[in-house]
């Protein structure tokens, strides 16, 4: 116990400074999100809370960071409308989180490790490209919201496309001054020189950025009023101001509904959703991680069912572990589960007392911190190192990346699952067996399992042994060889006298195989 609690501390300040990042980026999101999904403003802050400070505990992910979901925005507006109204559509999220603790005591989370490597890293990339995509217009002062900021889906990706074209005819020079000194900022935060420094090394850049939006802001509206940022162009976060303001906005779900069964079909949807969207986060998340920690993935089912039982019983929205505000985390320099928690506090502290002064804060800075995100998790250099990987690599890489930009996350990592099992099955189509040459010497030789799939790789070998030769078949190295296979090979050793062929077959036998009734 001693031990975890040095390491917690150990660890304190590089966490409370990558929170204070978290903290500022989740923010807006958990309002926008709300607001993209019809529900109450503040349950999206809930949901935050909660993802901080409950779910952060009972996870086994040191750096994961979990709140309100973009890619649930559509199930949450059309639950809410289905059943009617936001208090029985807390009712399904609360069934929903039992069925998450149910797959995790299943161990569902096992799926999580089907990704393949590829897959994994082109849906990092396509969120680092998607935030760049959807963080322009904030800094260049020209969207207005923060609506569904993290959600990328087929409704909202063409408009993203259009947004960032007309964000770049429609600049706001306030704006676009602010997050390209912010950006400056974050640069040169990191660069050698200025890390040498002690006191650059104890403040996170992303709050420097902040400190000077906010100033600049100040400064414009008292001196410079045509360079000023727009009050939309701000934080809005709802002023509560005392505890009993801040009880009085949580609610209860409509537990009269319990036989209703359009409940439950909403709480399925939420529950698997939910549980693929967290595990391909960890996943993700794993893959960031400096120190490369794995995440028990079972625990991490439990923990976010935990998390949408409590979100649903005060009135928030469904909660999973989200990529962007992890990468935020990993990016800012978080080491422990402390930063997550961190955030959460920061979240409720806000809200309760400072809420006046967080609404001082242009979003053009919160896009900078994002839009250097984006760039780290779609470095250029990622393109070329799966390049050189090979097209079994760089294609499902480049298809995965693609589909998700065209289509959504979900979508797209289908696809490009769909493309890396296919690479799969090719590469163990052509490593099952090889055939060697020497004179008039062949040796055909057997790797691993060779199934059916393999049938007419084998043929094709069999066929380009010439007259008056002679192949020796070696198994010894199989761990599996398929009905058809051996078949194949009996029928071959009844045709192969006529050719004046030897076969000599060491590691397995075919006696007793009947010849294919084509022969």
């Amino acid at each position: 116990m001693k031990s975890h609690v040095h390491y917690y501390l150990s660890n304190l300040s590089k966490d409370i400074s990558a929170s204070i990042v978290v903290f500022l980026v989740a923010l807006p999101l958990c309002l926008g999100i709300a607001l993209a999904s019809g529900a109450p403003l503040f349950s999206g802050i809930i949901a935050g809370i909660i993802g901080g400070l409950i779910v952060a505990w009972a996870s086994g992910s040191h750096l994961s960071v979990s709140g309100p979901a973009a890619g649930l925005t559509v199930i949450v507006f059309n639950g809410v409308e289905a059943l009617g109204g936001f208090s029985v559509f807390l009712l399904s999220l609360v069934i929903a989180g039992v069925m998450q603790m149910a797959l995790g005591f299943l161990k569902a989370g096992l799926i999580g490790a089907f990704f393949p490597v590829a897959v994994i890293k082109a849906m990092l990339a396509a969120i680092g490209l998607i935030l760049i995509i959807k963080q322009t217009p904030h800094a260049t002062g020209f969207d207005a919201s923060y609506v569904g900021d993290e959600s990328y889906m087929q409704e909202t990706a063409g408009s993203s496309f259009s947004e960032l074209l007309q964000a770049l005819n429609g600049i706001s020079p306030g704006a676009t001054l602010v997050s390209a000194v912010a950006l400056l900022i974050l640069i040169l935060w990191e660069t050698r020189l200025l890390r040498r420094l002690r006191l650059v090394r104890m403040i996170p850049g992303p709050l420097i950025a902040v400190i000077w939006g906010v100033a600049y802001n100040l400064w414009s509206l008292q001196f410079a009023p045509e360079w000023a940022i727009e009050q939309h162009h701000l934080v809005s976060l709802p002023e509560l101001g005392s505890t009993a303001n801040f009880v009085a906005q949580l609610r209860l779900p409509d537990f009269s509904y319990l036989t209703n069964p359009k409940v439950y079909s909403v709480a399925a949807t939420l529950a698997i959703i939910a549980s693929l969207e967290t595990l391909l986060s960890i996943e993700a998340v794993d893959k960031l991680d400096p120190h490369k920690r794995i995440a028990p993935t079972n625990r991490e089912l439990k923990a976010q069912g935990l998390g949408n039982i409590i979100s649903g019983m005060v009135g928030g929205l469904p909660i999973t572990a989200v990529i962007v505000r992890s990468a935020a985390n990993i990016n800012a320099g978080g080491q422990t589960r402390m930063s997550s928690f961190f955030h959460g506090l920061l979240l409720m502290v806000s809200v309760l007392f400072f809420a006046e002064y967080l609404n001082m804060i242009p979003l053009a800075c919160l896009a900078a911190i994002l839009l250097q995100t984006g760039y780290k998790l779609a470095k250029p250099s990622l393109l070329v190192e799966f390049y050189r990987k090979g097209w079994n690599q760089f294609l499902p890489f480049a298809i995965t990346v693609i589909a998700i930009l065209l289509t959504d996350l979900l979508e797209g990592i289908v696809i490009g699952m769909g493309v890396g099992i296919f690479f799969v099955l090719r590469a163990n189509f052509h490593e099952a067996m090889t055939l060697t040459q020497h004179g008039s010497h062949y040796l055909l030789r057997l790797h691993k399992d060779v199934s059916f799939l393999n049938k007419a790789l084998l043929r094709k070998h069999l066929s380009s042994i010439a007259e008056d030769s002679e192949l020796l078949i070696d198994g010894n190295k199989a761990l599996f060889i398929d009905q058809d296979i051996l078949e194949t090979i009996a029928d071959f050793l009844l045709s192969a006298p006529d050719n004046n062929i030897k076969v000599e077959i060491q590691g397995f036998s075919v006696e007793g195989i009947a010849p294919s009734s084509g022969h």
